[in-house]
């Protein structure tokens, strides 16, 4: 029970919301966080599409390994690890008790393992760039790319009030914990306290929806007054806004590291068979 208690220490609200937050807005002191967001997306285009169309088992045990260097490199939260493990984890037993219900065996184990495998290095992928990047940059680097301006701000305005709603779902959270009432006793492993808290979780998100809807209109006419419209449409507020992007030998070098990673990957793919 003392283990239990000080891993829900650990993860306590602030925790998390510090975690997310810091992921969200990227780490600016690594690698990859210098490099130019337009060669991140490229990267990714990759690394996010390529691995549904491949079978090779060497071929994707040789990405999971090089996703498994970026996201180091990236100094990617634990806690987001944790999450992705679960999930990973999650799914496949779910598949495994879908394929028994239908008839299936344990033959199925593989198959599934290595659709496992696809969908990790997806996601250490996504986890890679979108740790890598904040989100002013990122949607400099979609207008840059030729996408509307909306669309480019929609995303970093996004992430610009993602502080702004943690802090408001935290404090209806707290809220609701005041006016309700805990469990008298945590119960096994502390299922009782744990079902009341993703209850409150639940619930909280209604408020903060409404408080959203509610300031949606103040937000678009404050945008409006400062000439959003005109900006979007305007060539010469669109260079202006990009022209602090610039791809260096650094760019150049981790696509050809990259590049010439994935050719060795696919040479020793096509040479041992497992």
């Amino acid at each position: 029970m003392n283990e239990v208690s000080s891993i829900r220490e650990k993860f306590s609200v602030e925790f998390v919301k510090e975690e997310l937050l810091r992921t969200a807005y990227g780490n600016g002191d690594t690698f990859l966080a210098r490099l130019d967001p337009r060669a991140l997306i490229y990267w990714y285009l990759f690394f996010g599409i390529a691995p549904w169309f491949i079978h090779n088992k060497m071929i994707l045990s040789g990405l999971l390994v090089f996703m498994v260097v970026t996201t180091v490199m990236a100094r990617t939260s634990p806690l987001i690890i944790i999450i992705l493990c679960t999930g990973l984890l999650g799914e496949i037993a779910f598949l495994f008790f879908i394929s028994l219900f239908f008839g299936g065996g344990f033959e199925s184990v593989l198959p599934m393992f290595w659709l496992t495998v696809k969908l990790a290095v997806i996601s250490l992928a996504s986890i890679t760039v979108f740790s890598s990047m904040d989100p002013e940059r990122f949607g400099d680097a979609l207008l840059s790319m030729g996408l509307p301006s909306q669309v480019s701000f929609s995303i970093a305005f996004g992430y610009r009030t993602l502080p702004t709603l943690m802090e408001e779902f935290h404090q209806i959270f707290l809220s609701y914990r005041l006016r309700g009432k805990a469990p008298d006793s945590h119960g096994f492993l502390y299922w009782r306290s744990i079902v009341y808290f993703m209850k409150i979780l639940v619930v909280s998100f209604y408020p903060l929806l409404l408080n959203g809807a509610k300031r949606s209109r103040t937000t678009v006419e404050a945008l409006e007054t400062k000439g959003f419209s005109y900006a979007a449409t305007d060539s010469k507020v669109k260079k202006m806004k990009i022209s602090y992007m610039s791809f260096k030998w650094s760019d150049y070098g981790f696509l050809t590291a990259s590049f010439l990673y994935v050719v060795v990957v696919f040479w020793l793919g096509s040479v041992v068979q497992i």
